[in-house]
């Protein structure tokens, strides 16, 4: 078994079991102040760009127009759901993907299947490893850096990725996770959408 995925198991096993009590709780508030269902699950790219379904706390309220299409993200994102992803409670279910092998502890995030094809060759190399819950753009700015920066951290991590640097980031996790530091872009409920070169519009969910 490689020693990433070995450092994986060790940690997200005891961490599911000791957190139970957490997740429990956070699932109650979820159904109670947001509604059913209480989780959010997407297909998302995995390493090599291999589809897996991510799963993560629910933090939006389904809120939609005349036209029965979904408000913008800022419209359906409440109070307690930018608490949730301010503090990155709401990613504490993928702990169960990183038990499955589809995820790592640290890793580039997982994005959005729809910017698979928008990638640049270069881009692309942020998934010749697992998608990781955190990862070096997400200790050094999350979604207030720019499409071109979070690629050139993720890409960094590729290049000098060890189980020493994986110890770093989630020691950096652990001190700025509840500060909600860099949790959205300006103007944006997350950050804008990827859209190759074409102009950025949107939000991305992150």
């Amino acid at each position: 078994m490689p020693a990433k995925r070995l450092f994986d198991l060790l940690l997200a096993l005891p961490a599911l079991i000791l957190l139970a009590p957490v997740l429990l709780v956070i699932a109650v508030l979820v159904r109670l102040r947001l509604g059913a269902p209480v989780f959010f699950a997407q297909t998302r790219p995995g390493q090599g760009g291999k589809p897996f379904t991510m799963v993560k706390f629910r933090t939006m309220v389904d809120l939609r127009d005349e036209k029965d299409e979904p408000l913008p993200d800022e419209r359906r994102l409440p109070p307690f759901g930018r608490w949730l992803r301010a503090t990155s409670l709401d990613e504490l279910p993928e702990l169960w993907n990183v038990l499955k092998g589809e995820m790592s502890l640290v890793g580039p995030r997982p994005l959005l299947m729809e910017y698979l094809p928008l990638y640049s060759q270069e881009q692309f190399r942020r998934h010749e490893v697992p998608p990781g819950i955190t990862g070096w753009a997400q200790v050094n700015g999350r979604n207030a850096l720019d499409w071109e920066e979070r690629f050139a951290m993720d890409l960094w991590y590729v290049d000098n990725r060890s189980l020493w640097l994986d110890l770093k980031i989630l020691w950096l996790t652990l001190l700025r996770g509840f500060s909600g530091h860099g949790v959205s872009a300006a103007g944006h409920a997350t950050m804008p959408k990827f859209s190759g070169n074409r102009k950025d519009s949107g939000d991305s969910d992150d």
